[in-house]
């Protein structure tokens, strides 16, 4: 099993982001599986023009030539499993991520069908001409600071169309909305932080012997990392350290 990571993140390899994925990327490798880390912050891609030349005048072939996204799709072929990684922005995936996303148009099909619920879609191309990222089964792996799961829910209903649109599933969605906590250097947080990352690394291993994250594990993963009310107060004391030393003022809102 050949598994792609797609890190959104424009921090890269300081990133949360990349924090989740490793450890995810670690157990998948103790479990066999062959793995590859593409961090968009490194990577030069452009916005598609929607000028649907990739339909029309140059098949299969984006017109955009002179950046990356080549580069990537060569590095990625093959892959059974594609990590879709990114912070949480205004409920949302990261704009590196979108703006990758939406270059994927080259390989899909201009074609549309009903499904079987009645919706369009574009068909898939015909076996041998599609890109791994319209076969590949699909993981989510975000965090944000907000502290909420509910915040979560642009992104998990955007990674499910994703799946929809491209016949194929999701086997994991995985959501550390305490995220900052992640790199916090207090020892009392210490075993906590790192039995969530043993958690990580038992789902990637996991998706590579059962093909998905068990209910047990998902359990586990979905639990706040420390309560939300403590988590509240803490970090909130700590935007308010930081912006007293600037005398921001928003400092007297609270």
């Amino acid at each position: 099993m050949k598994i792609a990571a797609i890190n959104g993140s424009p921090k890269g390899r300081e990133s949360i982001t990349h924090l989740m994925v490793r450890s995810f990327l670690q157990g998948a490798e103790r479990a066999g599986a062959e793995t590859v880390t593409v961090f968009l912050a490194e990577k030069d891609i452009r916005h598609c023009r929607g000028c649907m030349a990739c339909w029309f005048k140059t098949p299969g072939k984006c017109i955009i030539d002179d950046d990356d996204m080549a580069e990537i799709l060569s590095q990625t072929e093959g892959v059974d499993v594609v990590v879709w990684a990114t912070p949480l922005k205004y409920a949302n995936v990261s704009s590196m991520l979108k703006v990758f996303v939406e270059r994927l148009l080259v390989f899909a099909n201009p074609f549309m069908l009903v499904d079987q619920t009645g919706e369009t879609r574009h068909p898939k191309k015909a076996p041998g001409a599609e890109s791994s990222f319209y076969r590949a089964k699909l993981v989510a792996i975000a965090n944000g600071g907000l502290g909420q799961r509910g915040h979560f829910q642009v992104l998990s209903h955007w990674i499910q169309r994703l799946a929809r649109n491209n016949l194929t599933e999701v086997i994991g969605e995985i959501y550390a909305p305490q995220g900052p906590l992640l790199v916090n250097p207090a020892a009392e947080l210490q075993p906590i932080i790192a039995d969530y990352l043993g958690l990580l690394e038992k789902s990637g291993a996991e998706v590579v012997t059962n093909g998905g994250i068990s209910p047990e594990t998902q359990k586990l993963l979905d639990r706040n990392l420390i309560p939300e009310g403590i988590y509240l107060q803490q970090i909130n004391s700590y935007f308010k350290m930081l912006l007293s030393s600037v005398k921001h003022p928003y400092v007297n809102s609270w």
